[in-house]
């Protein structure tokens, strides 16, 4: 259920370099430290975008990433397809509309880039996430096998599987 009073208090706006910090949320995701900062480094190349949810006195309660970009066309085309990812809420806001309103926000900004559609995937096992995105219009287009990699903060190569679904929305016109 949209909490109207906290939506009219978030501020949503671009990372920049001084905000990858805070991107670990007080450590949760402080192993992913050097993903964050290659993300910034195409958004500086213009391939990528990374958005903020900030609470006046809560900081960052959320944040999402754009490939506009990728080396896998069906996900990124740079064109017509961007894809969605890194897209989280703090647990006190979920279910407030904050995830929704983001979403929104994000779409909005890939129209004015001109592009088509977006994707994202969604892990299996993730039903809430998967229940939000079918709600906002995405639908399942082809299985993920998940199959992934990270180079963490200590220089470890993380192996991650994660099966999940490729979810698409038809953003506008052809």
């Amino acid at each position: 259920m949209d909490d109207p009073i906290l939506l009219s208090r978030l501020k949503i706006r671009t990372v920049g370099a001084e905000d990858l910090p805070a991107l670990e949320w007080d450590g949760e995701f402080t192993h992913f430290r050097l993903l964050y900062q290659d993300v910034y480094a195409q958004a500086l190349q213009g391939n990528a975008v990374m958005w903020l949810v900030q609470l006046e006195g809560d900081g960052i309660i959320g944040q999402v990433f754009v490939s506009l970009v990728s080396r896998r066309s069906e996900l990124a085309d740079g064109k017509r397809r961007a894809y969605i990812y890194g897209f989280r809420v703090k647990p006190p806001y979920r279910s407030r509309g904050v995830g929704a309103y983001l979403m929104r926000w994000v779409e909005a900004d890939l129209v004015r880039r001109g592009f088509y559609s977006a994707t994202l995937n969604v892990a299996r096992d993730n039903y809430s996430a998967r229940k939000l995105y079918e709600r906002l219009g995405y639908r399942v287009v082809a299985p993920e096998p998940g199959n992934w990699s990270y180079i963490d903060h200590l220089g470890q190569r993380h192996e991650v599987h994660e099966p999940a679904w490729r979810m698409e929305k038809i953003l506008g016109k052809d």
